[in-house]
């Protein structure tokens, strides 16, 4: 019998005991130790009658790689059974990418969990990543940064396709842990085979140690200052954003406002990642020089004039994308295109050859960051009415996954772009 004082049946209670309100949780559970050790902890707790505003529900992901997988979706079935938990499992049905597997698993893993997530109704969804997990994470992305961008690791809330908070309860226990939780109740768990596959980078990690994840400057404190610099230097004008000259000083001097350029930028570029290291040291040594001229980095262009900086998408590389009747999509990860007529419409850059401008009286950064702007026009050529079409602005980089951590920064941007803001976490 495991311990009341339990740091796993700890950590579970401090988690329930977070939420103010009724609460339908689904449990990502996977069969090994520590997706296993969170539901049972879970349900251990449940079962006192001390939470009888907490629903459980269980989801195992069957990501059909390997034989077995199936059988062990089953086995997961009846361990949930057996702690009258309902449990479902989703399939990753299709071809399978060659390259970049485990990173194509995770999104779709995620992607398969925020749908479950979404169809029952289920107010947040529990991963059981542990400490070792986290300091995993930050000695791969350590490996991967030149400059320590993103060395925080993984939040404990991540909001998943804008839609729901997938919530890490057991982030500051250790796996040894929630091992010994379950071998002192008699519980077993299914090990992965993947976990000791060298193919893949976090094996690779695991095997040569690691240490705890590092002290840095706080990333929510960091997000804080990127936000506020952003709603108070930003505006929106015409197909760019705009900041005042005094503005720039601050970009050089504040790691926050400059956190909040290279999002700003991701976002009109329409990209997921901010720029990488050799191109925002560009864009630093451009600004700092100083000289009225133009820069472009990541689709980008960095337009400094006298009276302050221009950021618009470069009318380059930007293609046509066909939006069927009654369809939405997104285009040019910058605009979400909802096609309200009965006819296929085409969205591309109004500067483009499949595009017609509406730069009349424009000059300077308004003309030019005007022919990246979107055009909506039938196969015929003809304009589609403005009330038959809605677009709304994609904030690409927190589109798939926003991080607690940097919830500050995405509202910030959500506010210049008119957007709604995005949710928090239940539990907050």
């Amino acid at each position: 019998m495991a311990r009341a004082d339990d740091p796993a049946l700890e950590a579970a209670g401090r988690f329930l005991n977070s939420f103010k309100h009724p609460a339908h949780l689904l449990v990502a559970i996977s069969g090994g130790s520590d997706s296993t050790g969170l539901l049972v902890a879970l349900a251990t707790l449940c079962a006192t009658g001390r939470f009888p505003g907490i629903t459980l529900s269980a989801c195992t992901i069957d990501h059909d790689l390997r034989p077995g997988s199936a059988e062990e979706a089953a086995w997961v079935g009846a361990l949930c059974a057996r702690h009258g938990i309902g449990h479902s499992i989703r399939r990753w049905e299709g071809v399978k990418p060659v390259s970049g597997l485990q990173a194509a698993a995770r999104a779709k893993r995620y992607d398969l969990l925020a749908a479950a997530a979404v169809e029952m109704g289920a107010d947040a969804v529990l991963a059981a990543h542990t400490r070792d997990d986290q300091n995993e994470t930050v000695a791969m992305r350590a490996a991967r940064s030149a400059d320590g961008i993103g060395l925080s690791g993984m939040a404990d809330a991540v909001l998943l396709n804008g839609a729901v908070w997938l919530l890490r309860p057991f982030l500051a226990i250790d796996r040894a842990a929630i091992r010994a939780f379950l071998a002192a109740r008699g519980e077993g768990w299914r090990d992965d085979p993947s976990n000791d596959n060298a193919r893949f980078e976090r094996v690779r990690i695991r095997a040569r140690g690691v240490s705890p994840d590092p002290a840095g400057e706080d990333r929510m404190l960091l997000s804080r200052r990127a936000a506020a610099f952003l709603a108070e230097n930003v505006r929106v004008e015409g197909a760019s954003f705009a900041l005042e000259r005094a503005a720039i000083d601050m970009l050089l001097t504040d790691a926050g406002a400059w956190r909040g350029l290279l999002l700003l930028a991701a976002v009109a570029g329409g990209r997921v990642h901010a720029l990488e290291t050799a191109s925002a040291g560009r864009l630093r040594k451009f600004l700092a020089s100083g000289t009225l001229s133009r820069l472009t980095a990541g689709r980008v262009v960095f337009d400094r004039r006298r009276d302050g900086l221009f950021v618009y998408r470069e009318c380059r590389g930007i293609k046509a994308l066909a939006v069927p009747a009654g369809a939405a999509a997104v285009w040019d990860g910058r605009y979400r295109v909802v096609n309200r007529t009965g006819r296929t419409i085409t969205v591309s850059a109004a500067g483009s050859g499949g595009g017609r401008g509406d730069g009349a009286g424009l000059g300077g950064p308004a003309l030019r960051a005007s022919r990246a702007a979107p055009c909506l026009e039938f196969e015929d050529g003809a304009r589609v009415p403005a009330d038959r079409a809605a677009m709304e602005p994609v904030i690409t980089p927190y589109a798939r996954f926003l991080p607690y951590f940097d919830l500050p920064l995405a509202n910030a941007l959500a506010g210049i772009l008119g957007r709604a803001p995005f949710s928090s976490p239940p539990n907050e």
